[in-house]
């Protein structure tokens, strides 16, 4: 009798849930848009209410898709975007403001002042993490600052906080569940990734009360179950992990030295560390990659905020195409060697350069620059992006032999290729691409049996296809050079 397992995937944009059958095949699927709210310059807001009534309708969506009841399922694993702030009433389970997103930079004079005040070697020695706004903590502080009488309810234990995850589970069991698992915990800036627990002295600097948080659990664990009317029949929730690391274990990353590079909104790039905390002297940041069995594994990680989000604009703002699909027809016609650069800092700029207040902009055009430049350009950003990334990780002493590709953008041969080029390092694209969806799952999987082990699970992912590099090492410089060129600028305004 064939096990199913439902992945939950919440994004920054869309809500998705996939059925996976124990070979990792994509059984049926639903997707759901829901709507971003961008209240003042670098603000970035969801509805939680609308993830949570999205996330629950792609549920029964991907069920009926696959032709698969709720009693058949083995499990639910759920995979979410990270940092991500939800804070709601525990009596109502009604938010007490809108969900303040990772993108969101709004406590960034808070960031610069307990910079100023010399507190970043303490953050970065226990959670691993940069001060920064992309991070948990300032936003749960902002929210309670800022919705009047939040603060003394937060402190009497009336309110609760949770990454996305916590937020789904939550809802998903009826509000039983409380619980984190130790990747999204790890990405608060609140959380000591060595001692595996709340850390007390973070919390104190960033004004958090204890009473807010959630449990953290492993990755692979027992959640709770979901409430029977809401699939048809409970599920036990029994895998969990934030996005990032839900794609590093989807592409069987399970060594240290193995990266993956997931390109969705934004763009992360993961190297597994093993049982070693790596501390980067590049302003990349030390995370967890999992944690099984109560045994952490590490890893390093670079965060570029702006991706696929950067071929929506174009889109849906300057409307220069009406598909991102079109995008590589564009880029065929225009070639690598374009003299254009597009630099999507459109709030601040992530890794390794954690500039807040660096704003995008479009570089070196002419009279003769057209819609394929600047389409092609956008393209170009991710990968040019993504080698500062490997160049600091390169810069901390780490080699990358291959590296392992997934998200929505890497079914684009062209910007697949021109990775592998810029890189100058072999880029492996699985057969399945939706490799966060499938680490959910597989957790879950781990959890309740239906695999034994993750050398079982390694065994399972497959290359659809290799790109080796091939340009010219002088064209390779001169394009990263103009690059660089132009990220100084934004930089510097």
């Amino acid at each position: 009798m064939t096990r199913y397992l439902l992945a939950i995937d919440q994004g920054t944009t869309s809500s998705r849930a996939i059925v996976f059958d124990e070979s990792g095949n994509n059984c049926g699927i639903a997707q759901q848009e829901f709507h971003q709210y961008f209240p003042n310059d670098g603000w970035v807001e969801h509805d939680a209410m609308e993830i949570w009534d999205s996330t629950l309708a792609v549920c029964r969506g991907a069920l009926d898709n696959a032709g698969v009841a709720a009693k058949e399922l083995a499990g639910i694993g759920i995979t979410n975007q990270r940092e991500t702030t939800v804070i709601w009433d525990r009596k109502t389970g009604k938010p007490i403001h809108h969900a303040i997103v990772w993108q969101d930079r709004r406590t960034a004079a808070v960031c610069a002042k307990l910079k100023a005040d010399g507190h970043e070697g303490t953050v970065v020695e226990r959670s691993g993490l940069l001060i920064d706004p992309y991070f948990s903590a300032t936003k749960i502080a902002w929210i309670l600052d800022h919705v009047e009488g939040a603060r003394a309810r937060a402190e009497a234990g009336e309110l609760a906080f949770g990454t996305v995850d916590s937020w789904l589970l939550w809802n998903l069991t009826g509000g039983k569940s409380h619980f984190t698992d130790a990747t999204n915990a790890s990405r608060t800036a609140l959380y000591n990734i060595h001692d595996q627990q709340w850390d007390e002295t973070l919390l104190a600097l960033f004004r958090v009360p204890g009473a807010l948080l959630p449990q953290v659990l492993d990755c692979a664990d027992n959640y709770g179950e979901t409430l029977g009317e809401l699939l048809g029949a409970p599920v036990p929730v029994a895998g969990i992990a934030g996005d990032q690391q839900a794609a590093l274990i989807g592409q069987a990353c399970f060594e240290p030295g193995m990266a993956k590079s997931t390109y969705g909104t934004g763009c992360f790039l993961i190297l597994n560390t093993g049982e070693q905390a790596v501390r980067s002297e590049n302003r990349l940041l030390t995370t967890m990659a999992y944690r099984l069995n109560g045994k952490p594994c590490y890893a390093i990680e670079g965060s570029i905020f702006i991706a696929g989000a950067a071929m929506q604009w174009l889109r849906d703002g300057l409307r220069l195409i009406e598909h991102a699909s079109e995008s590589s027809a564009h880029a065929e016609n225009v070639g690598v060697d374009n003299p254009v650069y597009l630099v999507p800092a459109f709030t601040g700029l992530g890794a390794p350069h954690w500039d807040p207040h660096a704003r995008g902009a479009i570089m070196g055009l002419t009279r003769d620059t057209g819609i394929g430049e600047i389409v092609t350009a956008g393209l170009q950003s991710v990968c040019y992006q993504t080698k500062d990334l490997v160049r600091a990780i390169q810069n901390d002493g780490a080699r990358l032999a291959s590296l392992r590709v997934d998200g929505g953008m890497v079914v684009n041969d062209w910007v697949m290729q021109f990775l592998a080029d810029i890189l100058n390092v072999a880029v492996d694209r699985p057969k399945v691409t939706e490799t966060t969806a499938l680490g959910a799952a597989y957790l879950a999987g781990l959890q309740t049996g239906v695999y034994e082990s993750l050398d079982q699970i390694a065994g399972l992912w497959e290359c659809e296809r290799e790109f080796e590099p091939a340009m010219k090492p002088a064209l390779r410089e001169s394009l990263y050079a103009g690059w660089l060129d132009a990220v100084e600028r934004v930089c510097n305004n």
